[in-house]
């Protein structure tokens, strides 16, 4: 540990709001690495993940849970609980709202009165700042503070790091005195493997658009260390139709061809070594109700 015992900070702060709020976005920004997958579509961050930011003496544990939504599948069942367990465990929970839609919506609205009702020390920050007028924030910062009094509000930009310092030095300095729960150099919690589904998912996302929108998800089957100092990985694409399958492969396997590249930049870019990617595509029926997927990408099961 960096800093002695007796002065060091360490606390968890969860990070909630609406889907697309720029959570994810947010949290790579603190990190200063990729840990969480972007994608302009909704609901794309499916597990509870732990961003590692170190602040002087004080450690910042940011919990990015999934977008709180109205759900209507079981998977979504499973992301909006884990979404809620992660504020009942964290020290403090960190409202994201984007501030581009000038007005409280509905999930945003919702959100903010369960934590009314939880009664939790929460605090708000207006994203997306680099989109609209300053003179603009205002109106919306005082319509939350109204439904909820946050005991700090934030303007910042996720994509721009406008704000981002002082907002890690007020969390910082709001954590409870403890020992750092890690090293000093861990950037997440999440074991490699599952980083690198992740990553190949957002590729995923970013390459099919609308044409296979909540219906795939992605595992590391094998991690070969090679003995040129790469990694050999072996990853499954799970659909739930044929028809998905033959549009992730595309014509002449084209498709999954560009996803591989795509995804084996990133990774090779986050591990810092060579990356050999071996790609399958599985279609395995109604993975969306297999407790088995759940676990896989850490979710809890629900009834």
């Amino acid at each position: 540990m960096a800093e002695s015992e007796l002065s060091s900070r360490c606390g968890f702060v969860a990070l909630v709001g609406a889907p697309n709020a720029g959570k994810s976005t947010l949290l790579n920004a603190l990190v200063g690495a990729k840990v969480s997958i972007v994608s302009a579509k909704k609901q794309t961050t499916r597990r509870r993940i732990l961003g590692i930011v170190g602040r002087g003496s004080s450690q910042i544990l940011f919990v990015d849970t999934p977008g709180i939504f109205t759900p209507r599948r079981r998977l979504d069942r499973a992301m909006v609980a884990a979404a809620w367990a992660g504020v009942a465990d964290a020290d403090f929970t960190l409202l994201l709202v984007d501030a581009a839609q000038k007005a409280m919506d509905r999930e945003t609205a919702g959100i903010v009165g369960q934590l009314r009702e939880q009664k939790r020390p929460a605090l708000v920050a207006l994203n997306k700042i680099d989109l609209i007028p300053r003179g603009q924030l205002l109106g919306l910062a005082e319509q939350l503070n109204r439904e909820l009094p946050f005991a700090e509000t934030f303007m910042i930009s996720a994509l721009t790091g406008d704000g981002l310092d002082r907002l890690l030095d007020r969390l910082a300095a709001l954590l409870p005195p403890s020992p750092w729960l890690y090293p000093e150099d861990q950037l997440s919690d999440l074991p490699l493997r599952a980083i690198a589904a992740e990553i190949t998912r957002e590729k995923l996302y970013l390459q099919l658009h609308q044409e296979l929108p909540y219906a795939a998800t992605v595992e590391t089957e094998a991690w070969e260390e090679q003995a040129d100092g790469s990694v050999r990985l072996s990853q499954v694409v799970f659909v739930q139709r044929d028809s998905q399958k033959a549009i992730v492969l595309g014509k002449g396997g084209s498709r999954i061809k560009a996803l591989g590249i795509a995804a084996r930049t990133d990774l090779e870019q986050f591990l810092e070594r060579r990356v050999h990617l071996v790609l399958f595509v599985k279609v395995r029926e109604a993975w969306g109700d297999d407790p088995e997927r759940y676990r896989e990408i850490g979710l809890d099961f629900p009834d």
